[in-house]
């Protein structure tokens, strides 16, 4: 069985949230082995960062600065707590977790073990299947630390399940990322075998400059000295199965609304709500205790919460994803119900009535959507006080910032109150919460959703694709995810049903390509695919959309400073062991610092920016008390860190593209982040305008950037890669518009009423139909933007059978694309099809009663 790896699931989690952790180059330190003389470029993650410090370096041939290398002679020095309990560490060759290869390393039984893995979403890594090689030169284990020389062939370019990657040494940097823990693997004797049940000491990824020791005439000589392959001990295979529900014959659905997350659950309580019968098909478990879930810390045994229901714990999905995490992206997605809005810290915003206007079609302005912000902000009004007696705790890192930005000249505002105040003002953090509990969707929508006997939830169930004919969707096949899920088809309600995607940014564009919707490229990578191919849909019926394309993101920057007065809150530590009195506070009165999202945010603060292009930058802040990119919580024993962390959003032009890969995972093949230089200079300005702001605030230290760095050079020689700029607002990647995808220089996906271009009852509903990035964490735009479709849609015209002779298809066509009963749709040429009869379905002698004009005894012929 796969275990699903907390660790290396939250180190694939925890860079984008905590920022570049060690982000920026770093100059290596010439090493010699003194046992082999071997010379090495070595890195060295510090105390601060992971208990007993970790040591990475490389040793590489002659020619490796001028010539990329194909392998190198690899030097990892990991901690322990002891010479028996040892724990693990990993490496990856290219940065982020996800798509690279991975080499891990652990003491067993007096041996170092070793595997190489690769994972292209939030699971346990698979073993690699590439022919990288690792033979050892020496190993040492002692109380403290286990130190492993080897040589590693073929492993500076990697390929798996249709994804590449290299590391250049001729550009003389490496990207490079490490993880660390002290508990054991599972299964610690088989390295194909083992098994990561546990993260405790740390993450990071940090840009390694190669110095010209590192290529040395001497490599031949001293990859020579790599002469033992050490294995474990494995016994069998371990397999399972999932017990899967058949589909109920007989029945259908007028909508099946497909992922049950911040959009899926608002539409589908307002499509219910209208008296239509409606699926909601949820890809993972329940999540909130509400809703029949269970996971949760000891200390909430006896309470129907989970540990999605309580505000303070939401930050452990950053050190235990397990199950949560969708593993079918190589970004974070929740997989539970409830989507993101069920795992993230629940900030809730009223939003800016300029990135309606800025971005969006008619129909969709600020002035369109004020009836549907209006009911959604009336179920879920929100708050900045969460707590049940109105307290708010542990403030003193809000006061120190927010007493320097209103001395620097920024003004307080209560957020959802001056939603359109967003320049040089600063705000304390509004959530989605109720009740000392998290509220959102689940906790209003749902509830009514529910109460209709016209209403069904499916969960622990995957849609692989819709079933189309033509542009005419009849129905989804589904599989199960887990135990209970579903397996089979599910039909629509004939003529009239119809299919909403709201499985977010990449679920829904994953959907729509496995159905044949997409860019060809991408359409053929699914067709070439094991899985799909021999029953992908045929590819005269493909639907050519830039569905991918337009992925946005907001720009994340870490910033981190330091102040005497900061107090740090260990909410880690609080969902295992718990302060008793936090406890009780919490689980008596829904009062204290648990009723408050970890961790421990704000203030929030803005800022826009005009660039030298004319366009007006939207920059949203986030401080929590906590540190990141390699400044610890605690800088010394009397200071604390808090970081700042920058989205820059409404306004950028950069873009990116999402892909789909031959095992049918998504990932960001093309980073939407400073491809335009206007918005590095506005990312650049920004962090000027703060520390200008901040630069009277009495014992105030930066440490990142730190003195000596200019916020120019801090910025240019960060890395941009989505491992250390993503902020997870993923939206964009099936564009709403007017502009036609099929055309040439359209550019959306789906239409005003939020459907499919090409199709007539296929719609999507998420993230995924933004078309720019919005000022705030967008959670409540989606929710808001799901209210406005549901009125759209539900105003739209029954679905009606093209009647006889009409016009059925066509590139340009969108609809009707049902024939009437007895006819089918034949492709005349490229941009028209027109309804004919279906032959079979007559005798002959009927063919000749329905046929007048010229070609009737061809269509006599073709019905015998």
């Amino acid at each position: 069985m796969k275990a699903v790896s907390r660790v290396l699931t939250a180190a694939l989690a925890a860079v984008s949230f905590f920022g570049s952790a060690l982000a920026q180059s770093s100059t290596p330190t010439t090493f010699t082995d003194a046992d082999t003389g071997i010379i090495f470029n070595t890195w060295s993650v510090p105390e601060s960062s992971t208990k007993g410090g970790l040591t990475f370096g490389v040793a590489l041939p002659s020619d490796a600065l001028s010539v990329d290398a194909t392998e190198f002679i690899g030097y990892l020095q990991c901690s322990s707590k002891d010479a028996k309990q040892t724990g693990w560490c990993g490496m990856s060759l290219g940065g982020p977790m996800t798509n690279n290869l991975l080499l891990m390393a652990w003491p067993n039984d007096g041996k170092i073990l070793t595997s190489f893995r690769y994972s292209s979403g939030y699971s346990m890594p698979d073993v690699y299947t590439g022919n990288a090689k690792l033979t050892q030169i020496s190993s040492t284990i002692t109380d403290s630390h286990y130190t492993l020389i080897f040589r590693c062939q073929n492993c500076l370019a990697w390929s798996m399940n249709g994804s590449s990657g290299k590391a250049s040494t001729s550009k003389s940097l490496l990207v490079l990322g490490w993880s660390q823990a002290f508990p054991a693997p599972g299964n610690p004797s088989c390295p194909e075998q083992i098994t990561l049940l546990q993260h405790d000491n740390g993450q990071g990824i940090w840009g390694g400059q190669l110095n010209k020791d590192v290529a040395n005439p001497s490599y031949t000589a001293w990859a020579a000295l790599a002469t033992k392959t050490v294995t474990g001990s494995c016994g069998g295979p371990v397999t399972t199965s999932i017990a899967a529900t058949p589909v109920p014959t007989g029945t259908t659905f007028d909508y099946v609304v497909v992922g049950g997350g911040a959009a899926g659950i608002p539409i589908a309580d307002k499509l219910s709500e209208s008296g239509k019968s409606v699926l909601l098909i949820e890809k993972g478990f329940p999540s909130s205790g509400r809703w029949g879930g269970k996971l949760k810390p000891t200390w909430l045994d006896g309470t129907n919460l989970t540990r999605f229901d309580v505000p303070g714990l939401c930050n452990q999905i950053w050190v235990d994803s397990t199950g949560i995490a969708c593993t079918d992206t190589d970004q974070m997605a929740g997989c539970v119900l409830g989507g993101g809005a069920a795992i993230n810290a629940g900030l809730w915003w009223k939003p800016y009535t300029l990135d309606w206007d800025t971005d969006f079609p008619a129909g969709w302005r600020a002035s369109d959507m004020a009836a549907a912000t209006k009911r959604v902000f009336s179920r879920i009004p929100g708050t900045d006080a969460p707590s049940a007696d109105g307290k708010v705790y542990i403030q003193e890192g809000f006061d120190v910032l927010a007493g320097g930005l209103a001395a620097g000249g920024w003004r307080q505002v209560s957020a959802n109150d001056a939603p359109g105040q967003k320049n040089r003002t600063f705000a304390r953090t509004p959530y989605m919460f109720a009740h000392g509990e998290r509220g959102g969707p689940m906790a209003t929508y749902l509830v009514s959703a529910a109460g209709r006997p016209n209403f069904k939830l499916w969960m622990n169930t995957a849609v692989r694709r819709v079933v189309r004919d033509g542009g005419h969707v009849t129905g989804l096949e589904v599989e199960a995810f887990r135990d209970g899920g579903y397996v089979g088809t599910v039909n629509l309600t004939a003529v009239t049903g119809r299919v909403v995607l709201s499985a977010g940014t990449f679920g829904s564009a994953k959907i729509l390509m496995r159905s044949g919707i997409g860019p060809k490229d991408q359409l053929q990578v699914v067709q070439n695919s094991s899985a799909d191919g021999s029953t992908m849909i045929d590819q005269k019926s493909w639907i050519d959309l830039p569905v991918g394309y337009n992925l946005i993101d907001h720009t994340n920057t870490d910033t981190v400073v330091s102040h005497p007065d900061v107090v740090f809150y260990d909410f880690y530590q609080a969902y295992t062991d718990p302060i008793p009195s936090d406890k009780d506070h919490y689980l008596n009165g829904r009062t204290g610092i648990l009723t408050q999202a970890a961790p421990n945010i704000g203030p929030i603060f803005w800022d826009e920016i005009k660039g030298s292009d004319g366009i007006v930058r939207q920059l949203h802040w986030t401080a929590r008390a906590e540190g990141s990119a390699g400044v610890p919580n605690g800088t010394t024993s009397t200071t604390e860190a808090m970081t700042m962390s920058q989205y820059l959003g409404r306004g950028m032009t950069s873009r990116g593209r999402m892909t789909i890969t031959p095992a049918l995972s998504t990932v960001v093949s093309t980073v939407p982040y400073l491809r335009d230089p206007h918005d590095t200079e506005a990312v650049i300005q920004g962090i000027k305008n703060l520390q200008a702001a901040l630069r009277n605030v009495k014992n105030l230290t930066w440490n990142y950037p730190d003195a000596n760095t200019t916020v120019e050079d801090f910025v240019n020689n960060m890395l941009v890669s989505y491992s250390n700029r993503r902020a997870n607002h993923w939206m964009g990647t099936a564009k709403l518009g007017s502009d036609d995808g099929r055309l040439n220089g359209g550019t959306a996906v789906v239409d005003l009423d939020a459907r499919v271009w090409g199709t007539d009852n296929l719609f999507v509903v998420d993230a995924s139909i933004f078309p720019g990035m919005v000022t705030t964490n967008p959670t409540s735009y989606i929710v808001i933007a799901a209210e406005r479709a549901s009125e759209r849609i539900l105003a739209l015209p029954d679905n009606r059978a093209a009647k006889r002779y009409g016009q059925c298809g066509g590139r340009n066509f969108n609809g009707p694309f049902l024939c009437e009963p007895g006819t089918r749709c034949t492709a005349q040429n490229e941009y028209y099809s027109q309804v004919s009869f279906r032959f079979s379905s007559f005798s002959p002698s009927a063919v000749m009663e329905r046929c007048v004009g010229c070609g009737c005894a061809d269509l006599v012929s073709a019905a015998m």
